[in-house]
């Protein structure tokens, strides 16, 4: 498994859309990283950030959408 750097310190936040659940479910996501999706729980900003693979991603988030 190859390693990736992603320096985060000055990135711009997306929220989910799916996050005004009353539940608090927050997710975040960063854009604009070639081949990579970081994520976050918006909650604990300073929080761990796992970042997915844009190959992980798309099927991923479909998979959520047929739930």
């Amino acid at each position: 498994m190859a390693t990736v750097h992603v320096r985060l310190s000055k990135v711009g936040w997306r929220r989910s859309s799916h996050s005004t659940a009353p539940e608090g479910l927050c997710v975040e996501v960063a854009d604009g990283f070639a081949g990579v999706v970081p994520v976050r729980d918006s909650k604990r900003p300073d929080g761990g950030v796992v970042v997915v693979s844009a190959a992980a991603w798309g099927p991923f988030v479909a998979a959520l959408k047929g739930c």
